[in-house]
């Protein structure tokens, strides 16, 4: 069973290989509406317009107060450069799409599913095997040429996440240095145990522009693949086990 959704502004695929009824698919969707209802920066009556617009935190929500505690280690973590503050605004995108792929993953599994693809606007997380009992092929996009693939990679149980410019410009910043665009690299693939990891890193390693690259090398359970502006591409040693032919 296959089904894709416009939510979150974006198509969310959510593909199931095991016998499953419609509820099973559906309750995915519901749960990525919620999300989108609680995190979206373009709603007013979403809660994080509301603390935008002055909500006082004692106010805010249990899953809100985690989102903003997961950014606020993640920022620990990269140095820095994932931060959410932006211009007195919090925008905690660069983590939700990630985190929220993952906890819908984590829906199916409690339902018994073991064999899924999820992917919400490049952020893929997959559990075991697709419809034909392979490991499943995720694509990575030329940034020069998006409707060409440039690697072919295979997940069972990870996941993945994609960085980059070249779709909707510079939407994301060098917190130490807001004035200044990131533009050595266009994109920036990471691979990690689950697609929160993948997402997060994603974010914050693109920030960091060509040195991004090595920070990925440099994290436990995590590989990337960076593509520069001079169309050079970069990869940490891990990342050919998981490309189709290691091409």
């Amino acid at each position: 069973m296959k089904k894709t959704q416009i939510i979150m502004g974006m198509p969310i695929t959510v593909e199931i290989v095991d016998a499953v009824n419609t509820e099973t698919i559906d309750s995915v969707f519901n749960y990525f509406k919620v999300i989108d209802e609680q995190f979206s920066t373009y709603k007013p009556s979403s809660e994080i317009s509301k603390i935008n617009a002055g909500l006082p935190e004692n106010e805010w929500s249990e899953s809100m107060r985690l989102i903003i505690d997961l950014c606020e280690q993640t920022k620990k973590q990269s140095s820095g450069y994932f931060d959410i503050y932006y211009r007195g605004k919090f925008d905690p995108s660069g983590l939700v799409k990630g985190w929220s792929v993952n906890n819908a993953a984590q829906i199916l599994r409690k339902t018994g599913v073991k064999n899924f693809y999820i992917e919400a606007g490049g952020d893929t997380q997959v559990s075991g095997m697709n419809a034909v009992g392979q490991p499943w092929a995720i694509g990575i996009r030329n940034p020069f040429k998006i409707d060409e693939i440039i690697k072919v990679i295979q997940l069972t149980d990870q996941g993945m996440a994609t960085s980059g410019t070249y779709i909707r410009g510079q939407h994301i910043y060098n917190p130490h240095n807001h004035d200044q665009e990131i533009n050595d690299i266009k994109s920036l693939t990471v691979i990690g145990e689950n697609v929160y990891e993948a997402d997060r890193f994603a974010t914050a390693a693109f920030a960091m522009g060509k040195g991004g690259i090595n920070f990925i090398e440099q994290m436990p359970g995590l590989e990337g693949y960076m593509v520069d502006s001079d169309k050079n591409a970069t990869f940490t040693t891990g990342f050919k086990e998981f490309v189709v032919n290691n091409a």
